[in-house]
C-alpha cells in the first residue's frame, strides 16, 4: 500500500504485526547477515554468567529493520525520506512485536507532500521496545 496524500489525515494510525514468536534462528541469521556476532545476541552462557541477562536478545538493528516495515509499507522504500529510532527495551526470543505509526503532520515542501509519523513498536506485554519518527513522501 502506498499512502496517497488525499486519503490520510493528522491523527490517522496504522498498525502492523511485525513478528510473532521471534525465533533464535532469526537472531542467528541476522548475525550472519550483519556480521554482528556480539555474544549478547549469540551466547546464552555469556549472557547469563558475564552480562547478567537471562539469555540472548535481538540486535537493535534487527528490531529497527522489522519496525521499518510499517514505514516502507506505507510509502514504499524509495519514498522514505527520514527514519530514526531509539531502543527502549530488549527484544527476546519468543516475543511478538507490533508496529504503530501515527500521522503527526502533513506538509508541503518543494511542491511535494511529506508525512511525518511517530513510530512505536511494542511487545506482547505492551512494553515499548522501539520509538522514533519517520517522514515519507505521499503520492497523489
Amino acid at each position: 500500500m502506498t499512502v496517497k496524500a488525499s486519503e490520510i489525515s493528522v491523527g490517522d494510525t496504522f498498525e502492523e504485526v511485525l513478528v510473532e514468536d521471534l525465533k533464535r534462528t532469526q537472531l542467528v541469521m541476522y548475525s550472519g547477515t550483519s556480521g554482528d556476532y556480539n555474544p549478547l545476541h549469540t551466547d546464552d552462557v555469556y549472557c547469563r554468567d558475564a552480562a547478567g541477562y537471562p539469555g540472548v536478545f535481538a540486535h537493535g538493528m534487527l528490531t529497527m529493520g522489522m519496525t521499518s516495515r510499517i514505514v516502507t509499507g506505507l510509502f514504499g522504500a524509495e519514498n522514505v525520506k527520514k527514519f530514526g529510532v531509539r531502543f527502549t527495551n530488549q527484544v527476546w526470543p519468543g516475543d511478538d512485536l507490533k508496529g504503530s505509526a501515527v500521522v503527526e503532520d502533513i506538509r508541503q515542501e518543494g511542491g511535494k507532500t511529506l508525512v511525518d509519523l511517530k513510530i512505536t513498536t511494542t511487545n506482547q506485554k505492551g512494553d515499548v521496545v522501539v520509538m522514533g519518527n519517520a517522514t515519507g513522501l505521499a503520492v497523489g
